[in-house]
């Protein structure tokens, strides 16, 4: 039986937000080094993504990507089998234009020898850009292309298109055969691209489920303005904006993709990156998507609320205020009547804490730019 390639959102960790177009196998088995000597593996984060600046200027005789051969001098296939022999697995870029965004060869017109090469060099994992693109074609048309050449590549290969949200895409990429679909423009090092994204994404949360995921962007978790990309380094946030991100996107099905140097993690984004409690929201194995309660008289405020697999909740407190907020969920706006017979047994994902049951009605303050997280088993009074 065919095994599917995305049953929960795929984690992991790419190149472009710290590293831009200054990668080189050297820093991709330091990045595997350091994924697994830091238990990130462990915790699910699988894929190691090499995204643009990896080709070299022309393909070759035969029509073939080919790896720089400065940056990458013992070729593809010589890195994705150390990534494996970590019992990782590798991802690549590509784009469905003629040129990438950097301007190396894309794959428009050479789907079927592109799947074929990205399989015999190993690689699990192809981001798929938007770049350069004929205007005279429609962007389903080369999605589907992409993915009809990967499934028959004879290699399982992950395809997350990054369409940018573009062209309604949330309504017609998982008939492509996608696994993931990027579904903003890209995310930068502050706390509005944050906000921004998880604003927009609120209504599409219907479109997630296993198999095929709406892609966020990347993490920016723990990157703190210290990046030589010029498209992603806006400053930085702080640890609670940086909390509040990595939440939402838990909360909101998105995968979840690392973007800072894991070799210099600080011991809060370690923290944050590493919450086991917050990672089972997001690969709960039922991906169900959650719905948004508003908070009485607050517009920057938000609760989100997701039935987990076991019959639990997982409840999300947000505040995007620029000044603490108190946060109120009635529990009959979640179902849940006085006169049901239950109560809320809440535990707090953040804290690591249990906080006992509630009846009725939970309110907690909540800071500027900051979130509060519980799952949630009903239980009799």
């Amino acid at each position: 039986m065919h095994q599917m390639i995305a049953p929960t959102p795929p984690m992991g960790w790419n190149s472009w937000n710290t590293f831009y177009d200054q990668i080189n196998e050297e820093l991709v088995f330091e990045i595997a080094d350091a994924m697994c000597e830091l238990g990130l593996n462990a915790l699910g984060y699988e894929y190691i993504i090499i995204d643009d600046c990896w080709q070299s200027r022309m393909r070759d005789v035969e029509g073939r990507l080919v790896a720089d051969p400065e940056k990458f001098p013992h070729g593809m296939k010589y890195v994705a089998d150390y990534v494996h022999e970590k019992g990782l697995k590798i991802g690549i870029y590509s784009c469905c234009g003629t040129r990438t965004c950097a301007n190396y060869p894309g794959s428009f017109e050479h789907e079927f020898t592109d799947a074929k090469t990205f399989a015999q060099w190993g690689i699990d994992y192809l981001k798929y850009d938007n770049c350069h693109r004929p205007e005279s074609l429609r962007t389903p048309e080369l999605y589907h292309r992409m993915s009809m050449a990967l499934r028959n590549s004879g290699r399982n290969i992950l395809l997350a298109a990054c369409q940018w949200g573009r062209d309604d895409v949330h309504r017609w990429i998982r008939s492509s055969g996608a696994h993931t679909f990027r579904s903003s423009i890209d995310i930068t090092d502050s706390w509005n691209s944050i906000a921004n994204i998880a604003w927009a994404q609120l209504e599409n949360q219907a479109y997630n489920g296993p198999g095929c995921f709406n892609d966020m962007d990347m993490l920016v978790v723990g990157m703190h303005g210290i990046s030589i990309n010029p498209e992603t380094n806006m400053g930085g946030c702080t640890d609670t904006e940086y909390q509040t991100h990595f939440a939402l996107w838990c909360m909101m099905n998105s995968p979840l993709i690392i973007g800072c140097d894991i070799r210099q993690m600080s011991p809060e984004t370690r923290k944050i990156l590493c919450n086991k409690n917050l990672i089972a929201i997001n690969q709960d194995p039922e991906v169900r998507g959650c719905y948004k309660v508003d908070v009485f008289q607050n517009p920057d405020a938000f609760i989100l609320i997701r039935p987990l697999s076991g019959g639990d909740y997982a409840v999300g407190f947000f505040n995007f205020s620029d000044v603490a907020a108190d946060i109120s969920l009635h529990f009959w706006d979640m179902g849940l009547s006085y006169h049901s017979g239950v109560a809320l047994s809440f535990y707090d994902c953040i804290e690591d804490e249990d906080l006992g049951v509630v009846e009725e009605l939970l309110t907690k303050k909540v800071e500027a730019h900051g979130c509060k997280v519980f799952r949630c088993t009903i239980v009799e009074k």
